[in-house]
């Protein structure tokens, strides 16, 4: 029996991007490399303007100095091994892993993969975005080794029958972790046939597997009022925003484990209960393919995306870069008192090397074939989406205007026009994550419709589960009942927002709807 340590629960309960490659090899000696030319992710002046203010300015980060972030020790990248399923596990496989030597692929102390091209540079950002960030923190073997794990959670396998979210790792010969938190958690899509589609949005439940993981800790610890308190603390580490009155988050401090559990639980996949967000409200996991295109990053547009180095300043902040910064007073990095910058010697981070590497493989990603064609009544939804012009948000070829809007009730500051793409025009979508979370910036950013036929969770928050249901009027009403997100212990509750395509006879919608999952 034991207590869990806080930071065991903060990595437990996190959904950030993190990244790995299974390989074979390692080079310790020293190499002719393409060495291009990679920005400084933790420059001063950059992250000065990286992100745009929140909507109550007097909550937007204070970022920790440059000086600090690169005395953070670089995160070493290990050889990971697949994850089976209970079907599919060859017979003595843990006991063949404890004879493995452990392996560093990547560091900052001589051990790298070969860079000598730009292939190898972007083979290189799909290890960064495989590798766990997290050991034994989020369950451990005897999770994913039980049935009953996989029955509860539904998990989704693909027809390898690996678990491609997860990773064993072996750091000491002779024992075997379970590695989690990469970017491969949030953004792996098992496909209807089977496949694997990577930088994809998750069709891994991460919020309840979390859960199971309360639960479970909650039933070992010594100390369960201990316990309780971590749980809490750790919680309002990823969500608290103490400078809005009233935080949401302090509805936590009422909370038993089952309820923060059966809270979690509520999130279905595809769905994640983010950092930066808050406890009850999820924010839709974003499909990665096709970001090179995209100015904003986030739903609420949080981060300006103007070149390769804000990607990886994103990948950074998003890596636990932001917990360190200092929200009007409040400094996450520092649960439970939330009040001190921690030692730079207590985090960890990825070397620009390794984040300029899973950008460009991010910036390589093209989608999948797409099984839906263009026919005749994919013809008449074009001829639709242009004679309601969908085309002035949705603008093609993209089929986003890479513009944010406000929300209702923001005030567009007057110097937020000569600095932003702002459509100042608002959808009138629930206002929760954009004027109640750490996130918010009193906008949200105009989607690409592009891959819509892969993904789902309807709008920001997943409320709906198809775009079918998106375009169901019924969604106005008090009485509808969500067909994606529905919310902690809510039986029926309005969508609203967005009312475009609402009133379109059914073949009109039928027919737009079979043209947008041609994008």
């Amino acid at each position: 029996m034991r207590v869990f340590r806080l930071k065991q629960l903060t990595l437990a309960l996190a959904v950030v991007c993190s990244f790995g490659f299974y390989m074979t090899g390692v080079s310790m000696q020293p190499q002719e490399e393409a060495r291009p030319a990679i920005p400084k992710t933790w420059d001063d002046r950059e992250i000065a303007t990286h992100e745009i203010p929140l909507a109550n300015s007097i909550g937007s980060p204070k970022h920790v100095s440059a000086d600090y972030y690169y005395r953070i020790p670089v995160r070493p990248i290990y050889k990971g091994y697949p994850v089976y399923d209970t079907g599919h596990e060859p017979a003595g496989y843990i006991d063949w892993l404890k004879q493995q030597e452990p392996v560093v692929l990547w560091d900052d102390k001589g051990h790298a993969p070969a860079l000598t091209s730009e292939a190898d540079w972007i083979r290189a950002g799909e290890m960064v975005f495989d590798a766990p960030t997290t050991y034994d923190a989020r369950g451990n073997i005897d999770d994913v080794r039980n049935p009953a794990w996989y029955e509860k959670l539904h998990v989704p396998l693909p027809k390898d029958g690996t678990v491609p979210e997860y990773q064993y790792v072996v750091r000491t010969k002779g024992k075997v972790e379970l590695g989690a938190i990469s970017c491969a958690n949030c953004h792996t899509r098992v496909m209807p046939d089977g496949s694997i589609l990577k930088a994809a949005q998750s069709t891994f439940p991460v919020n309840r597997a979390a859960a199971w993981g309360f639960r479970k800790n909650a039933e070992q610890a010594a100390d369960k009022a201990a316990y309780l308190a971590q749980l809490r603390a750790a919680t309002k580490k990823l969500h608290g925003a103490p400078w809005l009155k009233r935080d949401m988050e302090e509805r936590i401090d009422t909370m038993s484990v089952e309820e923060i559990a059966s809270l979690f639980d509520a999130i279905p996949p595809g769905l994640s209960l983010r950092h930066r967000s808050n406890s009850f409200t999820p924010i839709q996991v974003p499909d990665l393919i096709g970001l090179k295109d995209r100015r904003y990053l986030d739903r609420t547009g949080l981060e300006m995306h103007r070149n390769i180095g804000d990607l990886m300043r994103y990948a950074a902040m998003n890596q636990g870069g932001d917990y360190l910064g200092n929200f009007a007073g409040f400094i996450p990095a520092d649960a439970p008192r939330f009040t001190q910058l921690p030692p730079p010697e207590t985090q960890r981070r990825y070397s620009d090397e390794q984040l300029y590497a899973v950008a460009l493989w991010i910036y390589s990603l093209k989608p999948p074939p797409n099984p839906n064609k263009f026919d005749a009544v994919a013809a008449r939804g074009q001829q639709v989406f242009e004679r309601e012009r969908c085309g002035t948000c949705h603008t093609p070829p993209l089929y986003t205007n890479n513009k944010i809007t406000p929300a209702d009730g923001f005030q567009i500051p007057p110097d937020h026009l000569k600095t932003y793409d702002i459509l100042a025009v608002s959808v009138h979508t629930d206002t929760t994550l954009t004027l109640r979370t750490r996130r918010g910036t009193g906008y949200y950013k105009v989607p690409s419709l592009k891959g819509v036929w892969y993904r789902g969770m309807f709008p920001h928050d997943g409320s709906c589960a198809t775009l079918e249901d998106w375009f169901d009027p019924n969604r106005l009403r008090d009485d509808y009942v969500p067909t994606g997100f529905k919310g902690y212990q809510v039986e029926h509750r309005a969508v609203p927002g967005h009312e475009f395509g609402l009133k379109l006879s059914s073949e009109d919608k039928k027919a737009l709807i079979a043209f947008l999952k041609t994008l």
